[in-house]
């Protein structure tokens, strides 16, 4: 996503709009039943620059990622209303409007996933450090995906993402 200009320094809940995910966290068919999600940007608008933060909504039985957790990012949200239950590694914990999470960088005992468990959309503030290059781990499919952003000469944002399984990387001079 390309850096957003900052328009003012202050914005309030009810000017965030709650768009669809960009393409890459759209679910496929196979999985769309338990995943999907809205979000607003809401950090880059007000002209943050090491902190990135939303607000996302979940539909009822619904999760907005898979499992997962973070190499270099830290992540902390606060529930803004809705009910459901957050996962970290094997423990589950219910979760009510005024909860705050905090989720530390770490292996696979760190992977968090909040899964919307109401009757109700499930909304809350995500805040993260934005940390680059990270890597992340998906216990339960057992994927690895490594990523970092850089701003190009022209202003424009360079991503690189690889996403793998365990076992299935090449060696270094592969190709070479």
């Amino acid at each position: 996503m390309p850096d957003m200009p900052r328009t003012k320094p202050v914005i309030n809940l009810d000017e965030v709009t709650l768009d669809e995910r960009p393409a890459f966290f759209q679910p496929p068919p196979s999985v769309a039943g338990r995943f999907g999600s809205r979000s607003g940007m809401v950090g880059a608008r007000i002209g943050a620059r090491l902190l990135g933060y939303n607000i996302t909504a979940v539909a009822p039985g619904k999760r907005a990622f898979p499992l997962h957790n973070h190499h270099a990012n830290e992540e902390m949200f606060y529930i803004l209303q809705g009910t459901g239950e957050l996962r970290i590694g094997d423990e589950r914990y219910s979760l009510r409007a005024g909860d705050f999470i905090a989720n530390p960088p770490g292996g696979p005992e760190t992977a968090h996933q909040i899964i919307n468990t109401g009757s109700e959309e499930l909304r809350y503030l995500a805040v993260s450090t934005m940390i680059t290059p990270e890597a992340v781990e998906y216990p339960d499919s057992k994927k690895v995906a490594a990523y970092s952003r850089q701003t190009q000469a022209d202003g424009s944002l360079r991503v690189f993402r690889q996403i793998s399984r365990d076992g299935q990387s090449v060696d270094y001079w592969d190709g070479e």
